[in-house]
């Protein structure tokens, strides 16, 4: 049959067949340049497409870049992930209108540049220096190689460019200049009463229909998060080191080949006296300490104790007192030409006057410990320990490989790597996006691995996830329960809406006798006339920056309109804690106007120019989106990364 088909397989039925084969072929190619069915779009600028796998990168590059800013002070669950994602696209669609704009004026990155940026990221530096094993490890972490990051990297230095050049173009000149030192340095002088918020709180009944209209009003208050409950394997290099052996002939062969390492050179028990005599010191004034320490040296030959001459004489505050003594020090501690002497002179003997750079020093070694090597029993522990480290690192290395292996190729479960490689599969509790989870489950790159399409959407393990650069811990998750984002019934939020309803009532309250207290205040201007009962708050003239005052009563009182002579200004203020106040503006002292020093624009100036610079920017790439055909779309991705 086989021959049959190979047979009539030819001439134009052949053709035939190769032109119909084709057909689809070339039409899903042609799809795939088209476009059509390609991965979903976060955004198009002026017909320029950001998809949403680039969106989700560089949101995961901006968590790692607050991770590494903040170090322990980074807290997932402060983090707005939705603003975080709205930023992150802003800047993407700003870079992409500045890119097009500095292509049409022919502007450009050099090679050079791109890999000056590079060498000085600390995000890519160990110890000080560029790593490029973690510059390459960094990047594969955010789905990149290295060509990828540096063509980003080119795109947005090229649109940096132009807005550079924008923000440096600012000047300010003398009377913005003036201005603005008048307005920063004002002072201003006020008092202020409180109102406590307690005082204000009552126990009135609250009904049903208002904790229901309050539900029904607030539900992104309510909402329960979207969560998963995670399987996971973890590699830790600490917890393979005790199942690393380590044979005494191992220890003793890395003992003899490190030698050196354990030699402990010879030391010397030194005493001195020291004359100090200044550094730019005449020389008259030199030679007259030396003839006096000579004559002290004559004394300590012609047998006077040294301990006694030492207490009486010397003008080493910290020897002095104990004889001269310095105790046993090792070559290359003192400076060099004390140093010197030291390691020169025979135990007992007393050497010639030696000059440094605190005076002139008398200089006795009363005892010679010799060079020596720590014995193998010393050092055993450590040897052991190092060799375990060291045998714990080459084996998470290998088992990293292999368990990386083993996921991809089994991506639906985690029992084949624990079965092959001893692991225990371990589980978490409920974790959101803002994280919640203990340990490196709470660690952002884990975090954003479990929520992952390849995860989350499609029910995959996740690649090996090293959550922190230094430490040799890796772990791979996969999804093992997930509830989807929802409103918590009323029941169960019922006693959260009671409490939020008083204290809006009472934050009502307040802000009502504040109103009061404020109109009173301005028709009579003094507080005693108000109210004798009110102890208002009298911090005087204050800058801008007063730490004393609260911050919200501080920026009405720099919100309100000057008073003319005599008069006041008045207004009110809630504070972070609900609680309200009463603010009294007395009188405004502006800052005072300094001119520049040697010719040179004055501090302000430089400040104000950056200011405005960066404002010139701003207006302008708002400019180009106000012109640009912008639209956004459903990315139907990871909305809340």
């Amino acid at each position: 049959m086989l021959q049959t088909i190979r047979d009539r397989a030819q001439g134009w039925i052949a053709w035939a067949i190769v032109i119909l084969i084709s057909i689809p072929f070339a039409l899903w190619g042609i799809q795939s340049y088209l476009g059509v069915g390609g991965e979903p779009v976060a955004a198009t600028v002026n017909g320029v497409e950001l998809t949403a796998r680039d969106l989700d990168r560089r949101v995961q590059q901006a968590r790692t870049e607050l991770r590494q800013r903040l170090g322990a002070a980074y807290d997932p669950a402060e983090i707005d992930d939705k603003a975080l994602r709205d930023e992150v696209l802003e800047d993407m669609i700003r870079e992409t209108l500045l890119l097009d704009e500095t292509r049409r004026l022919g502007l450009r990155v050099s090679d050079q540049d791109v890999q000056i940026q590079i060498l000085a990221d600390p995000a890519f530096q160990k110890d000080g220096r560029f790593d490029n094993a973690t510059y390459e490890r960094l990047l594969q972490y955010q789905g990149m190689s290295p060509a990828m990051y540096e063509a980003q990297l080119r795109q947005r230095m090229a649109a940096g460019q132009l807005a550079r050049a924008v923000s440096a173009s600012a000047l300010a000149t003398r009377y913005e200049v003036e201005q603005y030192q008048r307005l920063a340095g004002q002072k201003r002088e006020l008092s202020y009463v409180t109102l406590a918020l307690s005082g204000y709180q009552t126990d009135a009944p609250i009904d049903d229909a208002e904790i229901s209209a309050f539900y029904d009003d607030n539900p992104a208050r309510f909402r329960s998060p979207e969560q998963v409950k995670l399987d996971y394997v973890v590699l830790d290099a600490n917890a393979l080191a005790s199942s690393v052996e380590v044979t005494e002939a191992d220890l003793r062969r890395a003992y003899d080949a490190e030698q050196a390492r354990f030699a402990q050179p010879e030391r010397r028990e030194v005493r001195h006296i020291l004359l100090k005599v200044p550094e730019d010191a005449e020389q008259a004034e030199a030679d007259a300490v030396l003839e006096k320490i000579e004559g002290i040296r004559e004394r300590i030959l012609a047998e006077e104790p040294f301990e006694a001459l030492a207490k009486e004489y010397s003008e080493d505050p910290g020897s002095a007192a104990k004889g001269g003594s310095l105790g046993v020090i090792e070559s290359g501690i003192m400076v060099p030409a004390f140093d010197r002497a030291a390691f020169a002179v025979e135990p007992n003997q007393l050497s010639e006057p030696v000059r440094t750079q605190f005076g002139y020093h008398l200089i006795e070694v009363t005892q010679i410990l010799p060079s020596e090597i720590k014995p193998f029993e010393e050092v055993e522990d450590l040897l052991k320990a190092e060799a375990a480290k060291q045998g714990a690192e080459r084996l998470y290395y290998d088992l990293g490989e292999r368990l990386a292996n083993i996921v991809y190729e089994s991506p639906d479960s985690l029992e084949p790597a624990a079965g092959e490689l001893g692991l225990s599969i371990q589980h978490s509790d409920w974790i959101g996006r803002n994280g919640g989870g203990e340990g490196m489950l709470a660690n952002p790159k884990v975090v954003a691995a479990a929520f992952s399409d390849d995860v989350l959407g499609q029910g995959l393990n996740s690649d090996l996830v090293e959550p922190e650069r230094d430490k040799l811990q890796a772990v791979v998750v996969r999804v093992a329960e997930h509830r989807e984002a929802s409103v918590k019934p009323l029941a169960e939020v019922r006693d959260e809406i009671v409490s939020q309803i008083k204290r809006q009532r009472a934050e009502k309250a307040a802000e009502a006798a504040a109103t009061a207290i404020a109109e009173k205040l301005r028709a009579s201007g003094d507080w005693a006339t108000v109210d004798p009962q009110l102890e208002p708050t009298d911090p005087g003239l204050i800058g801008r920056n007063a730490s004393e005052v609260p911050a919200a009563v501080l920026d009405v009182a720099f919100r309100l309109p000057a008073p003319s002579d005599g008069a006041i200004s008045v207004g009110t203020a809630t504070l972070d804690n609900g609680d309200a106040a009463v603010v009294r503006l007395g009188r405004v002292q502006d800052g005072e106007v300094k001119p520049g020093e040697d010719g040179r624009p004055a501090t302000e100036a430089l400040i104000l120019a950056q200011l405005m610079g960066r404002q010139l920017s701003d207006d302008m790439l708002q400019d180009m989106e106000s012109r640009a055909d912008i639209e956004l779309k459903e990315t139907g991705g990871d909305d809340s990364l």
